[in-house]
């Protein structure tokens, strides 16, 4: 997979990521759905909807859904997850995809807004929103693992890619200090930003640390063989303590009316 665009390795373990990739918490789609104003005639477009992680619940609180993703196989795992009606799925990236000026009222996207250009995805969010529609833009961001775990984990990465660990993930980006909120106001086309944060804990045992790291494209820069080592090294450190690493994560939203 070496020269290929990062957003385009996830359709490669589109499996992985259905099986391993955790939804949203419910708190999330409860604000969504009352700052929103969502309801059973809200039209949503949904922006990467990867293998619906998000595309159930926002489905249940909306009359309908169009789902887009560039990933064919990852599409097939969405519809698979999401049997709903009221759901369309479209593959297609969002630069590309099509539809009339104000034909939605939430322009949804979870985990994948970082992959647009900010100069055309808040420009054509706003396009595609009726007056007063929303767009919403979530995501959850990981932590380190607390000891014991903490200790073999560094270990592994400073074997395998050293100086990485304590650096912020990619999905940094989604924390309070990152590019959204920002990207909003920059584009002078949405009202204040709101934002919520939401703590929460993922006890992973081994293999669903291992089969969620092959699912991470920020490695996809190492060597196959290093990569797989590292994942396979921080598998058997979990492993070796016999009960699952309690990861600690956040999810953060941020949602603004246009203007």
């Amino acid at each position: 997979m070496a020269g290929m665009d990062p957003r385009d390795t996830f359709d490669t373990v589109a499996d992985l990521y259905g099986e391993v990739r955790k939804g949203y918490p419910a708190a999330l789609f409860d604000d969504l759905e009352a700052l929103a104003g969502l309801g059973p005639s809200a039209q949503v477009l949904e922006v990467g909807c990867g293998a619906g992680q998000a595309t159930g619940d926002l489905a249940a609180r909306a009359g309908r859904v169009t789902a887009l993703d560039p990933g064919p196989a990852l599409i097939d795992q969405a519809r698979a997850r999401v049997p709903a009606t009221n759901v369309r799925f479209v593959v297609s990236g969002f630069e590309g995809f099509e539809a009339p000026p104000s034909s939605f009222d939430l322009v949804a996207s979870a985990q994948a807004w970082h992959w647009i250009a900010p100069q055309v995805a808040f420009a054509k969010a706003a396009d595609l929103l009726r007056p007063g529609g929303t767009l919403a833009v979530f995501g959850h961001v990981p932590f380190p693992p607390p000891e014991p775990f903490a200790t073999p984990f560094r270990a592994a990465y400073d074997r395998f890619m050293p100086g990485a660990w304590g650096t912020p993930p990619p999905q940094a980006a989604y924390r309070p200090d990152g590019p959204f909120a920002p990207g909003f106001d920059a584009s002078g086309r949405f009202g204040p930003v709101t934002h919520r944060a939401y703590a929460w804990t993922w006890s992973m045992d081994g293999p669903t640390l291992g089969k969620y790291m092959r699912t991470d494209s920020s490695y996809r820069g190492l060597p196959d063989a290093v990569r797989l080592a590292l994942f396979d090294a921080l598998q058997a450190a979990v492993e070796a303590f016999g009960e699952p690493c309690p990861m600690p994560w956040e999810t953060h939203l941020y949602l603004a009316r246009r203007a």
